[in-house]
């Protein structure tokens, strides 16, 4: 009996345990781009994971029509996750954010992001900072753009679902 008991306790902690293990990292899901200056959303993204690596599409553009595509981008970039000429796909859903390392939970870096409204290349860092009620309202990430030793430029993004970001236009 004190077996059957030990290893069902055994067998909760581990489901318990796994449960961890394999829980959704705080920076996936669903959030739009605030522009830092005006306030304004800019666009919606999904930043998924994908073979340990992060990666962020858009899903719905801003002020643009929703089929344009990223004619001001290069023919190609280091890296890129996608294969074809860049230039000639769709601002949405291509991974503009691609290749990103995880240094702990809600915290990545050593990948890239592409500005697919000007084509410039950046080094990327993506930070989860959870709502507050202070500096952090509500779930926020911290998208930073950089072109080399920490000179660039941090967003930071709201939380939303993806009804939200497929929605706006």
């Amino acid at each position: 009996m004190k077996k059957g008991i030990v290893l069902a306790a055994l067998a909760a902690a581990w489901v318990l345990n796994a449960g961890v293990l394999f829980a959704a990292d705080p920076v996936e899901g669903y959030w739009v781009s605030v522009d830092e200056k005006t306030g304004k959303i800019t666009a919606g993204w999904e930043i998924y994971q994908s073979g340990g690596k992060l990666y962020g599409k858009v899903l719905g553009v801003v002020g643009h029509p929703q089929d344009v595509k990223a004619d001001k981008c290069k023919e190609s970039y280091p890296d890129f996750p996608v294969a074809g000429k860049v230039n000639q796909m769709p601002v949405r859903g291509t991974p503009w954010i691609f290749g990103l390392t995880m240094n702990r939970a809600g915290q990545w870096s050593g990948g890239s992001v592409v500005d697919p409204e000007t084509g410039n290349l950046y080094k990327c860092r993506i930070t989860f900072r959870p709502a507050d009620n202070r500096r952090y309202p509500v779930d926020t990430l911290e998208m930073r753009g950089e072109i080399g030793l920490g000179i660039g430029r941090s967003q930071f993004w709201r939380k939303s679902t993806r009804a939200e970001v497929e929605g706006l236009r």
